[in-house]
């Protein structure tokens, strides 16, 4: 009673206010506009410069007055903003809550006038919520499986750290690909106050599987029926999200709404916004049953300790067995579960506002929940059509969505002030490594590079290969950025085998990429393609980096180490593996080389056969690569052997030598410290010698690089005095390593490079 008191004053002195303001303001007004008795005109027309009564000083005053008019205009807006919040959320709206309950429990509904209070005033609905703790973990729940769900998951990711506030515990419940993909993704992304934590999905089916499901999301979408046994008994309560979630707003705010639950309310859900569950939306359609419109499970808050007490794993098993006697399968998954539950207990749902679950599908009523974009919180793509779904406003939701999807990761790895993060090993390791740089040092961005953590996004598109059973099969390895990608498509041509791809891009740049692979026919025609995006960082291309994110990823016996210029002679795929045979490399240190050249033409009649090769090395359409600029690359090669090679021959070691290698997947790995151009493979190259591999050279094998224009690192070393002081400098202090770890073998480096 003494709250309903407090109310009814607070309501009268702001309608009091409401009233006397405006009048008191226009007296003032009134007695201000006179001027020695005379009223001064408000209006640009009546005050023309002509006038005997102009002045300067008149005209400031005039100005003065309409500045003053405009601000007490819009502060009687916002008194009435404030008049019509004290009516829609005082004592009435409360008793409002108890009335909604009510009518749930007869099965109507009343989400109309709920409706009515959202759009009269979204934002004053959490203005009224209890605040968070500045530093209480808010954990969130999420079911993700596959390639392109992983991909959804970073989207949604990225826009709740963007408006976050609070440390977040994300509980993901992922088949193998999602974890492998995530794991390896939140790992490098390296966020403060992030924690993840994994389920394994697959280890869940069995709970589900006996419910046949036509949605699309499979067996995964029955998952969220499962999560009170699923995620950690001491969880009390967790927000669920669909992956195609977007947040236009701090997740705190709807973390706070659970102290609103009253009584036996467990879930919090928005009611569906299309009339699925009001059945007739064709003949013979015949839904679920639903309280009313039914409810949507892309955001759900749920009470897990009480659900727990409720017995909540009976409750829903019970009813899906029960429905499924009559509808056979479900039609939108976990969706239709919850609604039958909720049908025959509506005492468990707290209904939330609309604006929380914005649905956009066709036919929705999505439009009514809100009027402004300040009353968007949560938007949710659950049409099957996704960015393509008609919606009256789809353009500006589209916008929203490409913002989080091309923004900067990397920008979110702020920290949160006041809030401690948990210990992190490797954030603590890479902190002190970075510390023991001098700053000062002439090539301290070389150094730090090699410390830098990239985030790192594993089979960014659907990738599905099972190795050749007889251990012989070879994949393909190469590096690449955005100025590349048109050799993508040729090389798939030439190469029949899987391939292993580090890409280095922006996230705009790799949304690029994806439109660019989702549209090539050739592309999507290879599923035994892994493109890893390794996103930009600092101002070095880290090639090696790149390189041992390829390597990592292999998952045949062989690698054939290449770059993304060069194009394999046909059949080089099946060539390899019966080399690996001959050559006995399961059993032997042995490195396949595979011949180099180059062509300067744009254009070129690609060579069938090593016999057309060498016809076009006599006319000089083709030459040996480099053989113009940098000779000792691959001069041990010795090409004038090859011409009449038949079997494969011996070669030995020499300074800067850096052919391009077949090897078995447990080599070392490139050295990260040089980065850009230079010594980059040279390296790799002295490093299997020093481990003792012997170098082949396969007779009918050969590779063609193709001309393009110079990349900006090569610029950098031709250009930069301190670039190349500073790749000088790297390569010494290589060399002393090599010693270290070596011994007495590794001073034929030293020698060999002080005689070259």
């Amino acid at each position: 009673m003494l709250g309903i008191c407090r109310g009814r004053r607070k309501f009268l002195a702001a309608s009091l206010t409401l009233l006397c303001i405006p009048a008191i303001t226009w007296l003032y007004l009134f007695a201000g506009s006179f001027e020695d008795g005379k009223p001064v005109s408000l209006s640009p027309l009546e005050s023309q410069p002509h006038s005997p009564r102009y002045t300067a000083s008149s005209q400031r005053e005039r100005e003065s007055l309409e500045v003053r008019v405009r601000e007490v205009e819009e502060e009687n807006r916002a008194l009435r903003r404030q008049l019509s919040l004290a009516q829609g959320h005082g004592p009435a709206h409360r008793r409002g809550n108890h009335s909604k309950t009510y009518s749930m429990e007869e099965g109507t509904g009343d989400s109309e006038n709920l409706r009515a209070g959202i759009v009269a005033g979204n934002s004053s609905e959490c203005g009224q919520q209890p605040v968070v703790e500045k530093c209480e973990t808010i954990h969130v729940a999420i079911v993700c499986a596959g390639y392109n769900a992983s991909r959804d998951v970073v989207t949604l990711v990225k826009s709740v750290l963007f408006h976050r506030r609070n440390p977040l515990h994300f509980h993901l419940i992922a088949d193998s690909i999602a974890e492998q993909i995530l794991a390896t993704l939140f790992q490098t992304w390296m966020v403060p106050a992030v924690r993840v934590d994994f389920y394994n999905a697959d280890e869940l089916k069995s709970e589900v599987s006996w419910i046949p499901n036509k949605h699309y999301s499979g067996i995964y979408g029955l998952m969220k029926l499962v999560l009170t046994k699923t995620l950690p008994a001491n969880l009390e309560r967790v927000i669920v999200l669909d992956t195609d979630i977007t947040f236009a707003t701090d997740i705190a705010e709807l973390w706070a709404v659970f102290h609103k639950f009253k009584g036996q309310q467990v879930l919090g859900l928005v009611e569906n916004q299309s009339d699925w569950y009001l059945g007739n939306l064709w003949k013979n359609h015949r839904p679920w049953p639903a309280l009313g419109r039914g409810y949507n499970t892309g955001v759900i808050l749920l009470l897990l300790d009480k659900l727990r007490k409720m017995k909540w794993e009976q409750m829903w098993r019970l009813t899906a067995e029960r429905e499924l006697m009559g509808m056979l399968s479900t039609s939108l998954a976990d969706q239709d579960i919850f609604n039958a539950v909720i049908k025959q207990n509506p005492f468990l749902v707290y209904q939330l506002p609309c604006f929380w679950n914005v649905q956009l599908s066709d036919h929705t009523r999505s439009e009514q929940c809100y009027r402004d974009v300040s009353d968007l919180k949560v938007i949710h793509w659950n049409s099957p059509k996704k960015l393509r779904v008609k919606n009256k406003h789809v353009e500006f939701f589209r916008n929203l969505y490409l913002t989080f999807l091309e923004y900067d990761g990397n920008l979110l790895r702020r920290e949160l002030f006041g809030c401690p993060s948990e210990a992190d090993v490797n954030s603590e390791n890479l902190q002190k490594q970075l510390s023991e740089l001098d700053e000062d040092d002439l090539c301290y961005e070389f150094r730090r590079e090699r410390f830098t953590v990239h985030r790192t996004h594993l089979y960014f598109l659907h990738y599905e290969y099972e190795p050749a059973s007889d251990n012989t099969d070879v994949t393909l390895v190469a590096q690449l950025s955005m100025d590349r990608l048109q050799m993508l498509e040729a090389i798939c041509k030439h190469w029949e085998g899987p391939i292993s791809l580090a890409l280095y891009l922006s996230d705009a740049e790799a949304q690029q990429f994806l439109r660019y692979a989702q549209g090539s026919e050739v592309l999507m025609g290879r599923h035994n393609v892994a493109y890893h995006i390794v996103y930009k960082e600092g101002q070095f291309y880290p090639v090696n980096l790149l390189r041992n994110v390829a390597m990592k990823h292999v998952g045949t016996p062989y690698m054939f180490l290449s770059d993304i210029d060069f194009l394999p002679m046909y059949g080089l795929y099946e060539y390899l593996r019966k080399s690996v045979i001959q050559l006995d490399l399961a059993n032997t240190k042995k490195v396949m080389i595979v011949p180099a050249f180059e062509t300067l033409r744009y254009r070129l009649s690609f060579p069938k056969s090593k016999a057309e090769l060498l016809s076009m090395l006599d006319m000089g359409t083709l030459f040996t690569f480099r053989y113009h600029v940098w000779t000792k690359g691959h001069a041990p090669t010795n090409f004038a052997k090859w011409r009449t090679a038949t079997t494969p021959y011996r070669v030995e070691w020499e300074a800067d030598f850096e052919p391009y290698v077949v090897v078995r997947r447990d080599c070392p790995e490139y050295d990260r410290r040089f980065v850009g151009f230079g010594w980059n493979k040279v390296a790799h190259i002295m490093e299997l010698d020093a481990q003792e591999y012997e170098f082949i050279v396969l007779p009918n094998a050969y590779m063609i690089h193709m001309p393009h224009a110079p990349s900006f690192d090569i610029t950098k070393f031709r250009s930069n005095k301190q670039y190349r002081i500073c790749l000088k400098t790297l390569k010494e202090e290589f060399q002393q390593d090599m010693s270290r770890r070596y011994g007495f073998a590794a001073l034929k480096y030293l020698t060999a490079e002080n005689n070259s």
